[in-house]
């Protein structure tokens, strides 16, 4: 199993940036395909962006232009870049990591808060 913990978030102005990091407890961590998530109050899960351990990747359309994923395998990391950031991106962002290789497998961080508020 991988556990995953999120750190970064915190409360930010409209505009304002933030970089949200995940850090995997699995050597090999390559194998997953890493994402964000989000989840703010009264509403579904969401996904944000995801990116696979060659590189590609997949954003949802409110957040194209302004959020960037990135992973660093030797670190078993993977990064949240988020620029100019709207009240609507406020939520719980949770990192996930999803292996489809010799079985399926889908693991969760617990969380961390982004509130953007003036």
């Amino acid at each position: 199993q991988v556990q995953l913990v999120e750190s970064g978030g915190g409360l930010v102005q409209p505009g304002g940036s933030l970089r949200l990091s995940c850090t995997a407890s699995r050597s090999t961590f390559s194998i997953y395909t890493m994402g964000w998530y989000r989840q703010a109050p009264g509403k579904q899960r969401e996904l944000v962006a995801t990116i696979t351990s060659g590189g590609s990747t997949n954003y949802a359309d409110s957040v194209k232009g302004r959020f960037t994923i990135s992973r660093e395998n030797a670190k078993n990391t993977v990064d949240l870049q988020m620029n100019n950031l709207k009240p609507e991106d406020t939520a719980v962002y949770y990192c996930n990591a999803r292996r489809t290789i010799h079985f399926t497998a889908n693991y969760w961080g617990q969380g961390t808060q982004v509130t953007v508020s003036s």
